[in-house]
C-alpha cells in the first residue's frame, strides 16, 4: 500500500482501541519530552466551530499525505512508460518517498515538541506542496525520485505536527473523538487514494494526482495561520538529533539501494556488497550514537525487550507484505492483464475490506489471547493468501487468480498489523509511549520500502515488468512473500511474550492500545 500501509493500519488500530474500553492510546508524538521541556502552543481545548474547523484542516493535510503513497501505487505503470522507467526502478517512485518519510519521523515528533508545532505543521507543509510541484513537473527519473524524496521530508514534518497539535488541542471525550477521526482518516485514504488515482490518471495523467496537492494545500495553509494555536516559546534548536535522523536515513537509504539494484548489478558484485556494507555500517553507528546523546531519538536498549524488538522486526515484515501486496497486484492487474487504471483501483476495495475485518477480529481476540497465537496464525493466514497469489500467469484473470489470494492474505495481515502495533506499544513504559510509538510507525514504514524493494526486484528478475512474460517474476515474488510470511509466523511463537504475561503486562499499561 503506503498501502499503505501507514494509511490502512490507522483505522485498524482505532478499531482496536474501541473494543477495549475506548482508552486511547499515547498517540505518535514521536518523542514525548519530560515536563520540563519547552511545550510549544496552547494547550486549550477548541470549542465548537473553531474547534471541528482545526480538526477537519489537520484530517485534510493528513489525508493528503496519505494519498500521495497509496494513489501513485495505481499510476505505477502510466507513470514508467512516460518516464520510460524499467524493471526495479519503477518501485523508486513509491520507496524515495516512504524511505525518507519513514526514517524521519522519530524526528519530526520530536522537532515538533522543540520547535513549535503550527511552525513545523506550516514548514512541513510548506516543503510537501513545493516539492509535490517538483514532482508533478518533472521530466526525467531522477528529477522524479529527488521531488519524492522531499516529499517524504515535509511528511515527516507534517504528519507527527498536525497529531501533536490534535493532543494538546482536545481533551477528554473531544481528544478522544479527534483521534478517532485522525485513525478513519489514515483507513479511509488507503480506498480513496486507490480510486482517486485510478480516475485522474484514466481521465487526465499521473501528474495530476500532484498537481491537485496545490489548491489544497494553499487553502490548508491559509486557514492553518487563523486556526490553530500560535507557537507560545521560541523555538529550542538543542535536543533535536539532526546527527542520528541523517546517519539513520542514509544508512536504511544505502541498504534498500543495494537490494534494489541487486538483480541488474549482480547479488555478490562491489557495488552491492559495498552499499549493503555500509547501511549496516551506518546503522551500526547509529545505534552506538544514540546510547551516547542525552535525548536520542530512539533508546536502541528498549529493543532487548521481547515485545519491542520482536515486535519491530514483525511490523518490517508485516508491512513490508502490505506494501508488496499492492505493487505487485497492481502491476499484475494493469501490465499482464490490461487492467485500465480505474478498474485497478476498484480492485483493491476488496483488500481494503477483508482488512478491516482482520482488524476486527483482532481486537477481539488480542486482549483476551495476547499476541503471540494471533500473530502467528495471522501470517499463517498470510502465507496461504500469497501461496494463492502464485498461481498468477500470463492468461489469468482477477475473479480467478486474484481475488481469493488478494482476500485470504488481507484478513491475515489486517490481524498482523494491528496486533503486532499492540505487541509494541504493551513493552513501552509510560514514560516511553511516545517514542515506541514513534518506533512503531517507523517500523511500518521502513517495512514497506524494504518490501516493496526486495518484491519489485524478484519480480523483474525475468528481465520484463510488462506483458505476458511478466507474470513469471511476479508470481516468484508471491512466492518470496510466502516464505516471509511462514517465517514470522514462526518467530511470532518463539519470540512474544506468552498469552498470560502479556494480558497481564496490558491491563498495566492500557495505554498501549495504539491509534496510529
Amino acid at each position: 500500500m503506503n498501502a499503505p500501509s501507514h494509511t490502512l493500519l490507522s483505522v485498524l488500530k482505532t478499531i482496536v482501541a474501541k473494543h477495549h474500553g475506548g482508552a486511547t492510546a499515547a498517540p505518535k508524538a514521536s518523542t514525548a519530552p519530560p515536563r520540563h521541556e519547552h511545550r510549544s502552543g496552547s494547550t486549550k481545548a477548541p470549542a465548537g466551530k473553531g474547534g471541528a474547523v482545526l480538526l477537519f484542516v489537520l484530517l485534510v493535510a493528513q489525508l493528503m499525505v496519505i494519498l500521495d503513497i497509496t494513489a501513485v501505487n495505481i499510476a505505477l505503470p502510466s507513470l514508467a512508460k512516460d518516464l520510460q522507467l524499467s524493471g526495479s526502478e519503477v518501485s523508486w517512485t513509491i520507496t524515495s518517498y516512504s524511505l525518507v518519510f519513514g526514517s524521519l519521523l522519530l524526528f519530526g515528533g520530536r522537532a515538533a515538541d522543540l520547535l513549535g508545532r503550527r511552525r513545523l505543521f506550516l514548514t512541513g507543509l510548506g516543503i510537501f506542496t513545493t516539492a509535490s510541484l517538483a514532482s508533478a513537473l518533472a521530466g526525467t527519473a531522477t528529477a522524479l525520485f529527488a521531488a519524492r524524496a522531499g516529499q517524504g521530508v515535509g511528511a515527516a514534518l507534517l504528519s507527527p505536527a498536525a497529531l501533536s497539535i490534535i493532543t494538546t488541542c482536545f481533551h477528554g471525550h473531544a481528544k478522544a473523538k479527534a483521534l478517532a477521526a485522525w485513525g478513519a482518516v489514515g483507513g479511509a485514504g488507503a480506498a480513496i487514494g486507490v480510486l482517486a488515482g485510478g480516475l485522474l490518471t484514466e481521465f487526465a495523467d499521473w501528474r495530476m494526482i500532484f498537481f491537485v496537492n496545490l489548491p489544497v494545500a494553499v487553502a490548508l495553509a491559509i486557514t492553518a495561520v487563523k486556526v490553530i494555536p500560535s507557537d507560545s516559546e521560541k523555538p529550542r534548536w538543542r535536543g533535536l538529533d539532526l546527527r542520528g535522523a541523517i546517519v539513520a536515513t542514509v544508512s536504511l537509504g544505502a541498504i534498500v539501494y543495494a537490494i534494489s539494484q541487486g538483480s541488474s548489478a549482480g547479488w555478490t558484485s562491489t557495488q552491492t556488497l559495498g552499499f549493503a556494507l555500509v547501511g549496516l555500517v551506518g546503522l551500526a553507528a547509529f545505534a552506538v550514537l544514540e546510547t551516547h546523546t542525552e535525548t536520542p531519538l530512539l533508546k536502541v536498549r528498549r529493543l532487548g525487550d521481547r515485545a519491542v524488538g520482536g515486535g519491530l522486526f514483525l511490523m518490517l515484515v508485516a508491512a513490508g507484505s502490505i506494501f508488496g501486496l499492492f505493487y505487485l497486484c497492481s502491476v499484475y492487474l494493469q501490465n499482464v492483464l490490461g487492467t485500465s487504471p480505474l478498474v485497478t483501483g476498484l480492485a483493491f476495495i476488496p483488500l481494503a475490506l477483508a482488512a478491516g475485518v482482520g482488524a476486527h477480529a483482532a481486537g477481539h481476540v488480542v486482549g483476551r489471547h495476547g499476541v503471540r497465537v494471533p500473530l502467528a496464525s495471522a501470517f499463517g493466514i498470510a502465507t496461504v493468501g500469497m501461496a494463492l497469489l502464485a498461481h498468477v500467469g500470463a492468461d489469468g484473470t482477477y475473479l480467478r487468480n486474484v481475488l481469493p489470494g488478494m482476500l485470504v492474505a488481507g484478513f491475515g495481515l489486517g490481524i498482523a498489523v494491528v496486533s503486532v502495533s499492540i505487541a509494541i506499544l504493551t513493552g513501552a513504559h509510560e514514560t516511553e509511549a511516545g517514542m515506541i510509538s514513534g518506533l512503531n510507525s517507523t517500523g511500518h514504514e521502513i517495512g514497506g520500502t524494504i518490501g516493496i524493494a526486495i518484491f519489485s526486484t524478484i519480480a523483474a528478475g525475468t528481465g520484463v515488468l510488462a506483458g505476458p512474460h511478466a507474470a513469471a517474476g511476479i508470481s516468484h515474488a508471491f512466492i518470496a512473500a510466502a516464505v516471509l510470511a511462514s517465517i514470522a509466523s514462526l518467530v511470532s511463537l518463539a519470540v512474544l511474550p506468552g498469552a498470560r504475561h502479556f494480558v497481564a503486562k496490558l491491563q498495566l499499561n492500557p495505554h498501549a492500545m495504539p491509534v496510529h
